[in-house]
């Protein structure tokens, strides 16, 4: 909450009251003439005092339409003007309070039927929304009125039809509580939800590009994710098969950065060629996740490269020297979208020569005329299995040389606040990738990263955390996701080093996920007991680009609950389980990761102690071939080799029984997979 204090000191200075924000988001309108205040009860007290609409706008700091909107109307004098007068304007950044976003997405959605950012929203003094749209132009468009014309509408309502107004926001409120679903009676669980998901996607699937439907496409790698184990779980090479080829179609596209790695945020085409350019923290952890189970699923070495080279971006591009992971990369640099990563043909054949440029061009796609707005985004015109070697090498080259001379560009601007929540997915991944790939660097960067959450988003000798850190600075109390997040990559760590205190943190965390944010009823709210609450107390079970916070603890609760032995925390993943399966049941597609939970609970799960003195080096080929397997539901934990053992063994207990500890990895694997002995 903004402090009287500092507004007053930020408007002094010829800035509004965001100046003392610390949202990249919020900065970059502080210069606006428009007199935004930040998310806080004195906004709202000044519209109830004065008797004026509320304004709301929510973005965040890489999104390219909220710079353009910003450009055309928060920084024009006349729109500035109109919304002083007769407004209270309130601006939001969506990645700091993904709860007042989700909020008001719904509403959008619920009054529109669709949505986007930027969000704009109307709201009376009492929060509620009574209408809503994403970007509104500044003049007329396409059928769309400009941003006075509607400003003047709303606001002749607001004088002239107040009580209208008011009913309508409360009808709006109450569908909104409406639609957020509670749990229900505990059902027995089944697989049917995951056979509905399979024929689904089947279904939805583009065998000429890969991915679901049309454009525009988001990656979704969680949706990738449950295929893989649908594939393992029923034998379906379908779901295979889909997987792979979508995860090759999106490296070869534009929506990955051909020469400095990454995933852009998504294809506006089908094809997965032109992207919206901004890249996304939380969309290269998914991917590489994704990529990883890929390859320990088929043994293919090509989905192992996808993952070190997003993990590679990563760790170039959106790490903190002290070891935490930015937000993300703009779409926008030099005024334009996309800017950075065009290239003219012409531009090419002088950097590389006229026979070697013109031979990375027809390997890349590359023409006079263009692919977007008459310059080039570069993507694989062959695919890389028709590539030979040589070719392999060649492209190799080229790429570092175009690396080298599009570094001395101006770079997109980067998001450098660092959330709770999205490292934690990244931690998840560098320390899978660490063990899948034996790569001890990602690994240690995992490492550095926790620590970074723990000791600066953390309360000191406490579970509860903060969400956001920047510029030294900690701030608003953790949601949900924040917690089960973290908690994963927790989880990921140990099984990746069998450090005992991520555990610890991990279960600590899980523990304070069911205090704080439990309903008693088997769900999750999306907020503590002890946060703002904005009209309701609200939970979300359905994905979006990320994981919903609600499937991720049920996820850790199971997990954790075959790791540690503690069969209450398991029991209580297993009761969510029971008491969301009528919403699974009646639509699969938007609960993936709930589905990748239930796929867990169903079973059989199994885990590795492994019996080792204190020199891991001696387990190291049963540790390897433990991760190098696709084992969805399995897990690996450390304990001790007893008095008189002198080499490292495995014991596997699954589905309730135990073996006979083995030395040989390959009897390992068999009995996690419940193969005869």
């Amino acid at each position: 909450m903004a402090k009287i204090s500092k507004n007053t000191a930020s408007q002094q200075a010829g800035r509004n009251r965001l100046g003392s924000e610390k949202s990249p988001y919020l900065l970059q309108h502080a210069d606006n003439p428009v007199h935004w205040w930040p998310w806080c009860q004195e906004a709202f007290d000044l519209a109830e005092r004065e008797g004026r609409p509320v304004f709301l706008s929510i973005g965040y700091a890489t999104c390219h339409w909220c710079h353009v909107m910003e450009h055309e109307s928060f920084e024009d004098g006349e729109v500035a003007a109109f919304l002083n007068a007769h407004f209270v304007a309130v601006k939001v950044d969506r990645e700091e309070r993904p709860d007042i976003d989700a909020l008001y997405m719904n509403a959008c959605q619920l009054m529109t039927g669709g949505g986007g950012w930027p969000l704009n929203v109307f709201l009376t003094p009492e929060k509620k929304p009574f209408y809503a749209a994403t970007y509104i132009p500044r003049q007329a468009l396409r059928g769309h009125p400009g941003i006075i014309p509607l400003l003047a509408k709303m606001l002749a309502l607001w004088k002239e039809d107040r009580s209208k107004i008011e009913e309508s926001a409360n009808l709006v409120g109450r569908y909104l509580r409406q639609a957020k679903p509670e749990p229900g009676h505990s059902s027995p669980i089944s697989d049917e939800p995951l056979r509905l998901a399979l024929q689904a996607y089947i279904g939805d699937f583009n065998h000429r590009s890969g991915g679901f439907g049309g454009g525009p496409k988001f990656p979704m790698p969680h949706n990738l994710m449950l295929l893989l184990r649908l594939h393992e779980r029923y034998g379906d090479g379908k779901a295979l098969g889909m997987v792979t080829e979508t995860l090759q179609k999106i490296r070869a596209g534009g929506i990955c950065d051909q020469l400095g790695f990454g995933i852009h945020r998504y294809a506006v085409d089908e094809a997965w060629r032109v992207p919206h350019f901004e890249k996304m923290l939380y969309d290269q952890a998914l991917f590489a996740m994704a990529a990883l189970e890929a390859h320990q699923a088929t043994g293919d070495n090509a989905f192992a490269g996808m993952a070190a080279e997003t993990l590679g971006y990563v760790l170039d591009s959106l790490r903190h020297p002290e070891g935490g992971f930015f937000c993300g990369e703009d779409a926008d640099s030099e005024g334009g979208e996309g800017i950075f990563y065009l290239w003219d043909k012409k531009e090419i054949l002088d950097l590389l020569g006229m026979a070697d440029g013109e031979r990375f061009c027809r390997w890349m796609g590359v023409t006079e005329r263009g692919n977007f707005e008459g310059r080039n985004i570069l993507f694989r015109a062959v695919p890389e299995v028709l590539q030979p070697e040589g070719e392999r090498d060649f492209l190799g080259r080229c790429r570092k040389t175009l690396l080298e001379a599009r570094s001395l560009r101006i770079r997109p601007f980067l998001d450098d606040k660092i959330l709770t929540g999205w490292n934690g997915l990244t931690i998840a991944a560098l320390a899978r990738a660490g063990a899948v790939l034996d790569q001890p660097v990602f690994i240690d960067a995992a490492r550095r990263a926790a620590s970074f959450i723990l000791d600066r988003l953390r309360h000191p000798g406490s579970p509860r955390l903060q969400r956001r850190w920047r510029e030294g600075e900690a701030g608003i109390p953790g949601f949900l996701e924040d917690y089960g997040f973290f908690c994963w990559g927790l989880l990921e760590l140990y099984m990746a080093c069998f450090d005992a205190c991520y555990l610890e943190q991990a279960r600590d965390l899980a523990t304070g996920v069911l205090a704080l944010f439990g309903d008693g009823k088997g769900g999750f709210f999306d907020g503590a007991s002890d946060a703002e609450t904005i009209l309701f107390r609200s939970r979300n079970l359905q994905d979006g680009a990320l994981p919903s916070g609600t499937a991720v603890a049920i996820y850790n609760l199971l997990r954790l609950g075959e790791l540690t032995g503690d069969s209450e925390m398991a029991a209580n993943g297993m009761e969510s389980l029971a008491r969301l399966f009528p919403e699974m049941a009646h639509a699969p597609l938007a609960h993936p990761f709930l589905l990748l939970a239930l796929d867990w609970g169903l079973g059989p799960a199994s885990r590795v102690t492994l019996a080792v003195e204190s020199d891991l080096a001696r387990a190291v080929g049963l540790i390897r071939s433990f991760h190098g397997a696709f084992l969805p539901r399995s897990v690996i934990a450390l304990g001790s080799a007893g008095s008189g053992r002198t080499e490292a063994a495995a014991l596997v207990c699954r589905e309730g029984t135990c073996y006979p500890a083995t030395t040989d990895p390959t009897k390992m694997l068999s009995l996690l997979r419940g193969e005869r002995p």
